[in-house]
């Protein structure tokens, strides 16, 4: 008699800081979404007004959640490429592998399981190292027009550097559309993100919503057991590569 029994092992993947990092950045994505929309059409004040508190009010929460993306956006390539646990890094050698691309988009048609040497499969990474590429070009004009209205302090500072990515990109107009254009990379990923979130973790019971909250995702064991009264009960166990990983 046979039968197979799935148990499932908790592995610790995102430290508590790339966990706060992820919400802080999500926070800030969203508030400079909804404030820049605001500041690019002030619906709240009339064109003729001579109030302009609420165009104040907006503008300073925009500016602070700017920072705030800025300083999550250099932890979080610092915590890449030097923190002491491999997790993410490990992911590399899926991006680099034709063998996990395939295994990946098999995965994707509900044929086999997505390769997993680190915390992404290597279409993750490439959507992430995207998104932290676009992360980086608003981070970059955001400051250039910053630079252009406030003179004084880090606007002092910038103002060089920024007039020359200004002039680089044709001008302050140049600079402040593409600053548009890809805020809507960010609405889109953010759509895409959340879906691939919830499917992944109904496709492969693996727990991914969960790994950015607590830090642990789940993955699957499966135990094959083999008892006809003369044999011993034998276990055969398929574990991911997670539970090699020591957290950050």
């Amino acid at each position: 008699m046979s039968t197979n029994t799935v148990l499932y092992k908790r592995s610790y993947v995102f430290s508590f800081v790339i966990r706060l990092c992820h919400w802080l950045r999500a926070f800030a994505v969203f508030g400079l979404v909804v404030t820049g929309f605001y500041i690019a059409w002030p619906f709240l004040v009339a064109p003729d007004s001579t109030n302009v508190l609420e165009q104040g009010w907006i503008r300073l929460a925009h500016e602070v959640l700017g920072f705030i993306l800025i300083a999550v956006t250099l932890i979080r390539v610092y915590l890449f490429f030097f923190s002491r646990s491999n997790v993410e890094r490990r992911s590399i050698q899926d991006i680099i592998s034709p063998k996990s691309w395939v295994k990946q988009i098999k995965a994707y048609f509900w044929m086999g399981n997505a390769p997993h040497h680190g915390a992404y499969g290597p279409l993750q990474l490439m959507v992430y190292a995207g998104i932290s590429i676009a992360a980086i070009f608003m981070c970059v004009t955001g400051l250039t027009l910053y630079a252009n209205v406030y003179h004084l302090g880090i606007g002092g500072m910038m103002w060089e550097p920024a007039q020359w990515v200004a002039y680089a990109m044709g001008g302050l107009d140049e600079v402040r559309k593409w600053h548009h254009y890809i805020t809507w990379a960010f609405i889109i990923f953010v759509l895409i993100h959340v879906y691939m979130v919830i499917w992944t973790g109904i496709r492969f019971r693996n727990g991914s919503a969960d790994a950015i909250m607590s830090g642990y995702d789940y993955h699957a064991v499966n135990v094959k057991k083999t008892d006809n009264g003369n044999h011993p009960v034998q276990h055969h166990a398929h574990q991911n590569s997670h539970s090699k990983n020591k957290g950050h």
